[in-house]
């Protein structure tokens, strides 16, 4: 590659430590090889420090805001909205 990037391709990953890499990337929403990177990064000290990282509640008594099952019903509403009707693309 022309950038220096490298490639590698993992052999021997066992199931258990595959199917926790698939639920830590779903649950964090990132691909599996974005969440190996981010592991491989913290385990030898090479992560980012992260930044904008406080949250802040002080405007929302302007805005509200979702409490856990709001937001789990706009999320699945979302979810079910972007998949795609195989049907309608034949």
């Amino acid at each position: 590659m022309a950038s220096g990037l490298k490639s590698m391709t993992l052999r021997g990953l066992d199931p258990r430590l595959a199917a926790r890499l698939r639920d830590v990337a779903r649950r964090e929403g990132k691909s599996m090889n974005q969440t190996v990177l981010d592991a491989l990064r913290s385990q030898f000290g090479l992560d980012k420090p992260r930044r904008f990282t406080e949250v802040h509640r002080d405007l929302d008594h302007l805005f509200g805001r979702w409490d856990e099952d709001e937001f789990t019903r706009i999320q699945q509403k979302i979810d079910s909205e972007r998949r795609i009707d195989s049907e309608l693309w034949q």
